[in-house]
């Protein structure tokens, strides 16, 4: 089974949700391999308050739910990307979405596929003649 690579947007609906479907999805017992680059991380946590107001959890619920999801998920040091692969995904997201450059840069480097939600995303990577995206 190919890497999937979760984006800020499937990690943020995860955590948001409560303890619904897409974090069963993410269960630390499946098999799928996931990974992220730690820009993630960064982006959870700047919009924290936003996590908590939509996830109706307690900081604690919203901080042991990030625990369980951080666990899941290995994380990429960005600088193990070649900057020939950061290039090509400066392109397919510039006019997109740059803040997924990282995303689609490591899911190109480890020849896996994008778990997102974000159907403009998806809709802009398309039409560039990306189509790495991982449904379940």
């Amino acid at each position: 089974m190919k890497p999937v690579v979760v984006d800020t947007n499937l990690a943020f609906r995860a955590l948001a949700s409560g303890g619904g479907e897409l974090r069963n999805q993410m269960d630390p017992t499946s098999r799928l391999r996931l990974h992220s680059p730690r820009f993630l991380f960064v982006e959870l946590f700047k919009h924290k308050e936003r996590l908590l107001h939509a996830s109706r959890l307690t900081e604690e619920e919203l901080l042991e739910a990030l625990q369980v999801l951080v666990a899941r998920i290995e994380f990429i040091n960005e600088s193990n990307i070649p900057l020939g692969t950061w290039m090509e995904a400066h392109q397919l997201c510039r006019d997109v979405d740059e803040k997924d450059t990282a995303f689609v840069a490591l899911t190109l480097h480890l020849d896996g596929q994008l778990w997102t939600e974000d159907e403009e995303l998806k809709a802009g990577l398309r039409a560039k003649g990306f189509n790495r995206f991982f449904t379940p």
